[in-house]
């Protein structure tokens, strides 16, 4: 399933909220301070990862890496607060946990008791989200949302009563962190209230994600903590506000081009587990790396894996390498498959999904404020 989080900014006197993600195989001072900001921002865009955010109180929340297949992050919901697995999803906007559901496809183990709440509020408007293998309908309710330290009152948030494929799943609901204009429900995100109620200094959240251990995997607010990653961050400008969406200049093999020859989109989506492109083009890179197709995955021998080339993506005239440690995964029988996989929506331009798989290796952070991605080599 498509599950379509930061930078760290100067900040003054307010706080800075880490929130570690865990992976499951389940400013303002004054007018003039703000404008000298944007000033530095505009003339040394580059330098901002030598800032250090000591003095400041950034809150990390910490995560759970399920099988490197998907990082989840508890928070809270209600009055007394009820705890929730969620997937951090910047492929998405929506919040939304399961309501009580008799269908096969609700197998989450817990679900949002509305009536234990004292400050639940329901509404009657419904909606529908869909993503790349189930979907779920509900509807939306307001609660206070706490993420470790952060508090949301007033949060609109779904509530799951009808779900599709979503069987077999190791979490109870997604938070959703893209921008407000794609949310299905129509509500303001999380994200958004936070830093509107000023819970949060900046407004960027950044992740870390693990390798292969369960757990040291963080989501942070506000800001951004440079010891979890090396060099420079490297700064991307959004096609156009509103959603994590970038130009790629092309991926490369051995200094060939094999995919986005002409420049293409590429999204990038902590929901997601795989790097995702047109179908196409993603055989082409199993003929290269010369998988071996079966059921819906396209395996490797093990042994070969040392031997296989980087793969390079260039976005924003920056080298991504991935070894095929990094583009490799381990099923649960320990044989070895591709994490390249078609995506199955259509687009007019050529897209790619920059999943997990990608973001293990480099640390993103999400700048709403100046509509922009940072990576850099994480540690």
């Amino acid at each position: 399933m498509k599950w379509i989080v930061l930078l760290g900014l100067v900040a003054f006197s307010e706080c800075i909220v880490k929130i570690p993600l865990r992976q499951v195989k389940t400013m303002r001072k004054t007018l003039s301070g703000k404008n000298m900001l944007k000033n530095f921002l505009k003339e040394h865009p580059y330098r901002l990862s030598q800032i250090s955010f000591r003095g400041s109180n950034l809150t990390i929340h910490p995560l759970r890496n399920i099988m490197n297949l998907v990082y989840v992050g508890n928070i809270t919901i209600g009055t007394p607060p009820q705890e929730f697995q969620v997937v951090f999803d910047t492929g998405s906007s929506d919040l939304w946990v399961p309501s009580f559901c008799t269908m096969p496809a609700c197998s989450a183990p817990v679900w949002f008791r509305q009536l234990q709440s004292s400050t639940f509020q329901p509404t009657n408007k419904t909606f529908t989200i869909t993503y790349g293998s189930g979907s779920m309908k509900g509807f939306l309710a307001y609660d206070t949302v706490r993420i470790g330290d952060l508090v949301s009152t007033d949060q609109p948030f779904g509530l799951s009563v009808v779900e599709y494929g979503l069987e077999g799943r190791n979490y109870d609901g997604v938070l959703g962190l893209n921008y407000p204009n794609i949310s299905f429900s129509g509500a303001i995100p999380i994200f958004d209230n936070l830093k509107n109620q000023g819970a949060i200094s900046e407004p960027v959240f950044a992740f870390y994600l693990s390798k292969n251990k369960q757990e040291g995997s963080v989501v942070m607010f506000g800001g951004v903590d440079h010891h979890y990653y090396k060099g420079e961050l490297n700064w991307i400008p959004l096609i156009e506000a509103g959603e994590w969406r970038v130009h790629m200049d092309r991926i490369s093999m051995k200094r060939t081009v094999i995919a986005c020859s002409d420049g293409c989109e590429a999204l990038v989506h902590t929901g997601t587990s795989h790097i995702e492109g047109p179908g196409r083009l993603v055989n082409n890179i199993h003929r290269l790396i010369r998988t071996r197709p079966f059921d819906s995955k396209h395996y490797v021998s093990c042994f070969a894996t040392k031997y296989l080339p980087s793969i390079t993506f260039i976005i924003n005239g920056i080298k991504y390498p991935m070894t095929a440690r990094a583009y490799i995964f381990k099923d649960s029988r320990g044989r070895c498959y591709s994490a390249f996989k078609e995506n199955t929506v259509r687009t007019s331009r050529e897209t790619w999904i920059l999943g997990d798989a990608f973001l293990r290796r480099y640390f993103s952070v999400f700048d709403r404020g100046n509509d922009r991605i940072g990576l850099a080599r994480a540690v």
